[in-house]
């Protein structure tokens, strides 16, 4: 019998001393405009072999009701989750952020608004160095390929980073106009990366927006694709986020 009381004492200690770590096991990746989810497979790698259930939403970048709705149906069978955005996703994951299965938001290399901002506002008041992005038709943008490398993935492996300028998912220009009609981050722990050299969206308004926000941020040396060149520290801080969540 005492031993008994004692594995379920030991249990009860082992249990109130890392409920965090079991706290939350999913992370939902989202990816941003003129990409698509399979960039997010550096980072998947690392947290799969971490343990962690890693879902991709592939949004079709349509327009933002529609992102979010692809990303609304995720998070519906995600159970308790990280949510994570890139660049536009930031868009995205303030949007659906208010999910009760989202225990805290990440944000790399993205747009934080707050209600009533769009990307677009945000760019405007503090505008990026890429001036690259251009009509392709039926109201969609998209990065000129020559420049794609060097605004885009100046870190990322040459090859990769052809093949994502050729690859783009071209994106409504109406979505990057939306604006957010909730602030989820207001609500919800948010951590963000901001890269150094970002040239898609000044690394200057993600530090205005995460400042705002009151976000727990790292800093990287690299570009707008930072979940390739830092595969490993954006995981880091993503894992940070799941450990901490309540």
């Amino acid at each position: 019998m005492k031993r008994l009381i004692l594995a379920l004492l030991t249990g009860a200690a082992l249990a109130a001393s890392s409920p965090a770590y079991a706290a939350v096991k999913t992370i939902v990746l989202v990816h941003g405009a003129f990409a698509d989810g399979s960039g997010w497979k550096p980072v998947a790698d690392i947290l799969q072999s971490h343990g962690y259930s890693v879902l991709v939403v592939q949004e079709p970048e349509t327009s933002f009701a529609a992102d979010v709705a692809a990303t609304r149906r995720v998070l519906d069978k995600a159970g308790p989750s990280v949510l994570v955005g890139h660049s536009y996703g930031g868009m995205i994951i303030t949007e659906t952020g208010m999910h009760p299965d989202v225990k805290a938001l990440v944000y790399i290399a993205a747009v934080q608004p707050d209600v009533g901002e769009s990307l677009s506002d945000l760019a405007d008041k503090i505008p990026p160095a890429a001036k690259s992005i251009g009509p392709v038709g039926d109201g969609f943008l998209a990065v000129n390929p020559d420049a794609f490398a060097n605004d885009f993935a100046a870190d990322a492996p040459k090859p990769v980073a052809r093949f994502m300028a050729i690859s783009q998912v071209p994106v409504s220009g109406e979505a990057l106009k939306a604006k957010a009609t909730v602030a989820a981050w207001k609500q919800k722990p948010s951590y963000a990366v901001i890269p150094m050299q970002d040239r898609m969206i000044n690394p200057d308004l993600e530090r205005f927006m995460t400042k705002r926000a009151q976000s727990q941020v790292i800093e990287l040396p690299g570009s707008h694709a930072i979940f390739l060149s830092h595969a490993r520290e954006v995981a880091a801080l993503i894992e940070k986020a799941a450990t901490a969540a309540k």
